[in-house]
């Protein structure tokens, strides 16, 4: 495990000192009083010091304040798809992403009540603004992705988070979560990067199929009725369309993770597929490797795309969408259907509600562009239902 100390999820060795760390820094005790769901702080603190394990500290603190976290903003939380999976081994989640925080916590609630162990979670060290960060994270299963590093560095980080993925699915069975491509989509239309394929295959043995079917691969479909982070979303959207040099800053990052915790989600679903390794094999290996990764890109994205749930929104911002300059093609395609997926009443509360994320974008009058950013947050809940479409016909 040496190799990969430095990116790794926390052990039984790290346990005890990371623990005295983390709950001995002030910041982090002074967050903990303002998390609705812990009622005393000070409580918490003693019985988590006084866990032996980090087993323990998993059972007892982790997994249920993220299942307290998960029901926050959530009407439900649902699943099929993981009971068909084999609960001794060890699979690699590619899923779409969501949320920053919310899309694993959520997976790792609905493996529990399945009987499985936990994935371990891929996280950018963007995110780790403040060192205790760091050690929560590595002690709640999660791994570290490096970010914006040189390209000689970024080889050598890609190797080691490859070599590292697949020790913990093939040597240890530990179950991981990746999303599909660095980055949330903004709008909703899931795309696999190849990128993520060629860092996966790196530790492999030069096959690029039966590399990727060792891993155990499953696509993950996460459907939420509402994405509380769907203004911040389209703000930058807007901010990037006219400010080339604009980049977002820790505290842009801090404030989507915080809305994405609290914020209301309405309905919340994850679809599993069958594990993918069979479906990988049946593809022409003879290929040249960067029309094979579309192959694959394409099979993941497929899975990905079938296996959505689709909500009332769904429906009205597609038709919605449809009506604008530039979409011609989608309303020539709503026509063809003959009959709605909503109701009116659906349709008018789902238009009332984008046009409340609008009003919450904080850009000066003078600057913002309504015109776009609804059109910016239609396309976040219409893309679901084009790429299902899609996927399914």
């Amino acid at each position: 495990m040496d190799s990969f100390d430095d990116i790794r999820s926390y052990r039984q060795a790290d346990y005890q000192a990371a623990m005295t760390r983390l709950w001995n820094q002030p910041q982090f005790l002074s967050l903990l009083p303002k998390v609705p769901f812990v009622k005393d702080a000070a409580q918490l603190r003693e019985q988590a010091l006084a866990l032996p394990s980090l087993q323990a500290f998993h059972e007892h603190v982790i997994i249920p304040l993220l299942s307290q976290l998960s029901a926050i903003g959530t009407s439900s939380l649902s699943q099929d798809g993981l009971e068909n999976l084999d609960k001794s081994s060890g699979y690699l989640f590619i899923s779409n992403h969501r949320d920053i925080i919310m899309d694993s916590i959520q997976l790792n609630c609905l493996m529990c009540r399945q009987g499985m162990e936990a994935s371990e979670t891929a996280i950018g060290d963007n995110l780790l603004i403040q060192p205790w960060i760091a050690d929560l994270v590595r002690l709640s299963k999660c791994f570290i992705v490096r970010r914006g590093l040189s390209v000689k560095e970024q080889m050598t980080a890609s190797r080691q988070l490859s070599a590292y993925i697949r020790d913990s699915v093939c040597q240890r069975g530990q179950s991981i979560w990746l999303a599909q491509r660095e980055g949330r989509a903004k709008t909703s239309d899931d795309r696999t990067q190849k990128s993520i394929l060629k860092m996966l295959i790196m530790s492999g043995s030069g096959n690029i199929l039966s590399d990727l079917a060792s891993l155990n691969p499953v696509a993950l479909s996460i459907s939420y009725e509402y994405d509380p982070c769907d203004y911040l979303k389209a703000k930058e959207l807007q901010l990037k369309r006219d400010r080339p040099d604009f980049h977002k800053k820790p505290e842009d990052d801090l404030l989507s993770m915080t809305t994405g915790i609290m914020g209301a989600k309405g309905r919340v679903h994850y679809h599993a597929s069958p594990c993918l390794g069979g479906e990988l094999l049946k593809l022409d290996g003879t290929l040249p490797k960067n029309e094979l990764l579309e192959q694959i890109t394409a099979l993941l994205d497929r899975e990905i795309h079938a296996g959505y749930r689709l909500y009332p929104g769904n429906y009205a911002a597609l038709e919605l969408l449809s009506r604008l300059p530039g979409h011609e093609e989608l309303a020539a395609s709503e026509a063809s259907t003959g009959q709605p997926d909503c109701t009116a009443e659906e349709k008018r509360l789902f238009e009332n509600y984008i046009e409340r994320q609008v009003a919450r974008i904080d850009l000066p009058d003078s600057e913002k562009d309504s015109g776009f950013l609804r059109e910016k947050l239609l396309e976040m809940y219409a893309n679901p239902l084009i790429n299902f479409k899609k996927a399914t016909i």
